[in-house]
């Protein structure tokens, strides 16, 4: 038998197996990762299934084209301050401990998300509206940047051995819950209020959500432990916890931050189209009626769920490089077709190619939190995964609905979404083809 067959489906050595009282921390791990990145995307789904009625109650003096647009560009802005908030929160998990930095980020973050719930609108305070909205959504992306990395990092720490893949694929379900919600409540705010209740006060009521679940969230983590390997590394007397994370991971380990950006710009991508773009596609772009581009969303977004659960599994098996370049393949091939399809405005045509393309997400989705956290050592985990992650929503993921909606206005054409997830694709697939197997060794410490 080769070498490579027999560390296929191998338990790994990095972690004892589990007793009850292991066990019970894992899950109490496992729910603390939950609920902050819950929150996080709950947010991001209201605002981008509310993104029409945001552009009337706050850009409503500029035709509907470029008040989507306005609205898009606020969302994009505010991934700005990602990057920094990645150093910044990644600094202090890795100096400080994990539980640390994810009990503050979900307190700044659910704050700032629950605020934007009170803010006038453009008829009341004018060209301010607008303006407190984009500082809002920025304290937001900054305080977020920590969540998905830190979330990660912690769950694949407390993963027992040949288990990383599953265990870590609650935090981007979480994400996908957090869209499924919110994609439900604004289905059912569609549903029960008119078009005026709606730009009036409905769509405030997502936002002010956030708020009791954020200090749920904050409570549950600061009456964590940390998570035992980054317990054992600052037990160390020599070789603990690195003195100045961002210096070291520059230093030592760019090459790899780069290729993480390189593999995350196609889940920023394919998860802010897929998962929050299309149902506005659907209703602005194609014209299918607000409450079935929603309906459609909400079932793929249910089939994601189920999925990324099995695709973690199976990258516990095959590996993660295996999963990520057969989903740049897939994403490669089928990208344009898939727009293709849903230009044709079928309901039933426009739930299969979701479902489709959720199912290819999840592939990477699946498998992506693991794979950043085993190509950084423990020392400096949370700095390089949220440095390379960040940086790739930034440049990628918070501009995606924006780019999709200003090529199709440029070129005329509804399928330039798909050529454009096409392309970044093949920018992925190049990252991941210059990287080893990572799945079956022990998390790196050095």
């Amino acid at each position: 038998m080769s070498k490579n067959a027999e560390t296929v489906g191998a338990v790994t050595p990095d972690a004892p197996q589990l007793g009850p009282e292991e066990s019970a921390a894992v899950r109490k791990a496992a729910g603390a990762s939950f609920i902050g990145n819950f929150v996080e995307w709950f947010d991001y789904a209201s605002y981008g299934y509310l993104a029409t009625t945001i552009a009337v109650v706050f850009f409503p003096t500029v035709d509907p084209v470029a008040g989507l647009l306005s609205s898009f560009a606020v969302f994009a802005v505010s991934f700005i301050l990602r990057p920094i908030g990645a150093i910044f929160w990644g600094n202090w998990g890795d100096k400080y401990g994990r539980r640390w930095a994810l009990s503050w980020s979900i307190l700044v973050m659910s704050a700032a998300t629950f605020l934007i719930a009170f803010l006038p609108g453009h008829a009341a305070i004018g060209i301010a509206a607008p303006l407190l909205l984009l500082l809002l959504r920025m304290v937001q992306g900054f305080s977020a940047s920590g969540e998905y990395a830190g979330a990660a990092a912690f769950m694949s720490e407390y993963a027992p051995p040949g288990k990383r893949g599953l265990y870590t694929s609650i935090v981007p379900a979480s994400t996908a819950a957090g869209l499924l919600f919110g994609s439900l409540f604004v289905f059912v705010l569609h549903a029960v209020l008119s078009d005026a209740q709606l730009a009036s006060w409905g769509w405030r009521i997502p936002f002010l959500m956030a708020g009791p679940l954020g200090w749920v969230g904050r409570y549950i983590r600061v009456h964590l432990e940390d998570s035992p390997v980054y317990l054992q590394l600052a037990r160390r007397a020599e070789a603990g916890p690195a003195a100045a994370p961002v210096r070291e991971v520059l230093r030592k380990y760019f090459g790899r931050v780069m290729v993480g950006l390189g593999v995350t710009c196609l889940n920023a991508v394919a998860f802010y189209l897929v998962l929050s773009y299309l149902p506005t596609y659907l209703s602005a772009e194609i014209g299918m009626a607000d409450d079935l581009a929603l309906l459609s969303s909400t079932i793929s977004l249910a089939v994601y769920i189920g999925l990324i659960f099995l695709m973690g599994h199976i990258s516990d098996t095959v590996g993660r490089k295996r999963m990520l370049v057969t989903a740049c393949v897939l994403f490669i091939v089928l990208g344009v077709p898939a727009f293709w399809a849903l230009d044709s405005g079928h309901f039933v045509v426009a739930l299969a190619v979701q479902i489709l393309l959720c199912a290819i997400l999840t592939m990477n989705d699946g498998t992506l939190a693991t794979f950043l956290s085993e190509i950084f050592p423990t020392r400096v985990r949370y700095t390089g995964f949220a440095l390379s992650f960040n940086t790739a929503n930034a440049l990628f993921g918070g501009t995606a609905p924006l780019i999709a909606t200003w090529l199709i206005a440029t070129t005329g054409s509804t399928l330039a979404p798909g050529w454009y997830l096409a392309v970044v694709a093949g920018l992925a697939l190049g990252a991941m083809l210059t990287i080893h197997e990572t799945a079956f060794k022990p998390l790196p410490e050095d």
